[in-house]
């Protein structure tokens, strides 16, 4: 029996009766709707929405923007607590071995637990002896031997206060959950054009003629960008995809906010292209090498006067591109010249040119150089620098972007770290911290005593699950704040473990912030706690501080109130000045210096650069007709390491463990579809997933993050530290 169920046009009718569902498990739907009208920012991704101008609404007052993300979030959020006898019954073995989604789906934590060495249960403990024995543990630690860690789904006001304690405790092993999945995104476009995040906002999609959308499943992870594509596809313009994988919602998908598209589906790849695993680099020169050669004949192809007055490295990229023959180019991408060619001519006639990616490009150990090759491509014809054309990360979670703003780094910008010297009187440590896979490592040696990790599922978001499951147990005391179970409380627990019980975001006592990839901060109004227990992050960051250290010259007290930190926020972090008065003003804003609109560039002498770009260093010709290139992927009913759903309905995929694989390669293997089979790699082995057939680039197969974790080197970009979830070299055999 097949494992893949037919299908239509994704999203629509099937997404709206998914949501309905999901709002009867959460109380029903007019108290999913009421949640979802608050004036908070949304819980799921970091296209945003919500906020000052209300729930259900982006930046440019859209409504409804809403989707099955979101829903889930909220559904989670909504859920009854765990049943008081819960961890009695459980012990920590058992719950080790359940899947994220039925940790997921236990209830709201709602009081601390605590597991210690020689534990075989966590057990409750009152709020006072969760605080004082983390607080006794940390004055106890020496700072080089601890790390904080923060998720995408705390506010700017608690990661600002976690990293400052961290700071003034001593240490600078401060990292989130972005150096796993868009730090290449960050480097690669620091060091071509002086900023980090996207350079376009939400305004400027509405006149885009092209988008070109690269390693990104937005059906899936982005859902609302799907209006955006629709919309640019209605208007005439075209949506180029590139994606290794045949994603049924990339082709036609059915928008249910419009009664047009949700009736009879929307049309959404004019173009879709398939390279191999890793062969982004080949093609995305190739396509600049037909430019160039275009624009031997049609010198305008090219916007010379924008490269010559705002561009620097031309000549030098010029000459690799020049030197690249179109067989090697041809052999890494999996694409032909002929193909190359007319993405590249379409290219020429885009008048309006938005890039967008995602972690199909910022997974591979050359992550940095794939999104510096996606910048040579604009800087090519000028299509970043000025308004309706730029570049697009499509970042996850919703305030993760805004988690690095605020500093939660392993390195302080150094007007952050000036401005909190000498506002502020502190004496800052100056060495260079340590970035989330360091830490990990470096727990593995031993090196750590306390890990504090704010959100997220650490464990759940490594390489390598097996290491780092070694790696967590070795710390000897690590503090997770949460709302719900995962995998990590489990598989990550040090040798004593506190969970400590968090607000939701719209649950917060007191008004919090967050971010959005389009760099506009919203403010949240918080509300009504849905259980009693739960307590705010800003309120138990400053308590434990206020332990730890004196409050001198930091009044961590009165950092309890959100709307002071706020003015510290306001006063050290450039770009965030109006942060100081949002409380009053309600006036939500774009960070000052983001959004490139103009030919300057925040260079040290204001030019992008063109970057040389390698082509990756693997082989792709296959010794065995078993081995493979795996990439690991979420499903539509998942968000980042939580599963809802054990189906993926847009893939029309019904378990999680499988393998997916071209047709062909099924029949090469004579394997058939529900095999079971193993899959093997130099990290680690995983048996009895099924095999399912997908439309994938052959010689290349797909599971599900994070269940094939197992499988995942620590191999990563050198330069970004960020981890290869996906290119990594598998073998594929039969079940004995």
């Amino acid at each position: 029996m097949s494992l893949i169920k037919n299908l239509k046009s994704p999203g629509g009718w099937g997404a709206l009766l998914f949501s309905l569902k999901w709002a009867q498990r959460a109380g029903g739907l007019w108290p999913m709707l009421r949640a979802l009208s608050t004036k908070n920012s949304c819980k799921s991704c970091a296209l945003g929405m919500g906020g000052q101008q209300g729930g259900m609404r982006n930046e440019k007052g859209h409504f409804p923007e809403v989707c099955n993300k979101s829903i889930l979030a909220q559904s989670a959020d909504m859920q009854g607590a765990i049943p008081m006898d819960f961890f009695h019954t459980h012990d920590v073995t058992t719950l080790s071995k359940w899947t994220p989604r039925q940790l997921e789906l236990s209830g709201r934590l709602t009081c601390p637990v605590i597991c210690e060495p020689n534990d075989t249960h966590y057990r409750p403990i009152s709020w006072n002896e969760a605080i004082e024995h983390t607080a006794e543990k940390l004055k106890a630690t020496s700072p080089d031997r601890s790390f904080f860690y923060a998720s995408g789904r705390s506010s700017n006001e608690a990661g600002f206060l976690l990293q400052l304690f961290a700071r003034i405790f001593g240490t600078n092993n401060v990292n989130n959950c972005s150096y796993y999945c868009h730090q290449a995104s960050g480097v690669g476009l620091s060091q071509s054009l002086g900023t980090g995040t996207a350079t376009v906002q939400l305004d400027d999609l509405d006149s885009a003629d092209l988008i070109f959308l690269i390693g990104a499943n937005p059906a899936s992870n982005h859902p609302r960008f799907m209006r955006t594509l629709m919309e640019t596809r209605r208007r005439g313009g075209k949506v180029i995809v590139i994606n290794p994988a045949r994603e049924p919602g990339l082709e036609n998908f059915s928008v249910p906010s419009d009664m047009r598209s949700l009736l009879f589906g929307s049309e959404i790849a004019s173009t879709y292209v398939q390279p191999h695993i890793g062969g982004d680099i080949a093609l995305l020169k190739g396509i600049g090498k037909a430019l160039l050669e275009a624009a031997q004949a049609q010198q305008e192809i090219l916007n010379t006067r924008f490269i010559e007055n705002h561009t620097q490295g031309f000549e030098e990229y010029r000459q690799d591109l020049e030197n690249s023959s179109w067989e090697q180019l041809e052999t890494s991408s999996g694409l032909t010249q002929g193909l190359i060619q007319d993405i590249a001519r379409q290219y020429a006639q885009g008048e309006n040119v938005v890039f967008a990616w995602a972690m199909g490009i910022t997974h591979h150990g050359h992550g940095v150089q794939n999104v510096q090759s996606i910048v040579n491509l604009a800087l090519l014809r000028g299509m970043v620098g000025r308004k309706n054309a730029g570049l697009l990360p499509l970042r996850g979670h919703s305030n993760v972007q805004g988690i690095g703003s605020i500093g939660f780094t392993p390195e302080l910008k150094k007007n952050i770290f000036n401005n909190l010297e000498s506002n502020y009187g502190l004496s800052l440590p100056s060495q260079k911290g340590l970035d989330t896979l360091s830490c990990m490592e470096s727990s593995h040696l031993e090196n750590f005593d306390f890990a504090w990790n704010l959100g997220g599922n650490l464990y759940g978001s490594n390489p390598d699950s097996t290491f780092a499951k070694e790696a967590l147990s070795k710390v000897d005391f690590v503090l997770y704040m949460n709302t719900t179970l995962n995998q990590g409380h489990f598989n990550g627990r040090g040798k004593t473990t506190i969970l400590l019980p968090v607000l939701a975001r719209d649950e917060e006592p007191q008004p919090t912030t967050q971010e959005s990839m389009f760099s506009f901060v919203r403010l949240s109004e918080g509300g009504k706690a849905r259980h009693s227990g739960p307590r705010s992050e800003v309120s138990v960051i400053a308590e434990i501080a206020d332990k730890v250290l004196p409050s001198d010259p930091i009044p961590w007290r009165e950092l309890r109130e959100t709307g002071n930190i706020r003015q510290m926020i306001g006063s050290v972090v450039p770009g965030f000045e109006k942060m100081k008065d949002i409380d009053r003003t309600q006036e939500e804003f774009h960070i000052g210096g983001r959004i490139l609109h103009a030919s300057e560039f925040p260079t040290d002498n204001g030019r992008a650069g063109f970057e040389i770009c390698s082509l990756p260093e693997f082989s792709l010709e296959r010794k065995q007709k078993n081995q493979f290139t795996l990439m690991t992927v979420r499903s539509e009913g998942q968000f980042n390491t939580v599963v809802y759903e054990e189906q993926d309905r847009y893939r029309g995929i019904k378990s999680r463990k499988v393998v997916l694989m071209n047709p062909e390669d099924i029949q090469e293997l004579d394997l058939l579809e529900g095999q079971k089979v193993t899959v093997e790699s130099k990290t680690g082995k995983i048996v009895d997933f099924k095999i399912a057939a997908f439309q994938v680039k052959p010689g290349n197969i797909l599971m599900y993050y994070p269940e094939a974790n197992v499988l995942v080197p620590r191999s990563y970009d050198q330069q970004s530290r960020t981890p290869s979830f996906k290119s990594i070299n598998v073998v594929v055999k039969e079940k004995n």
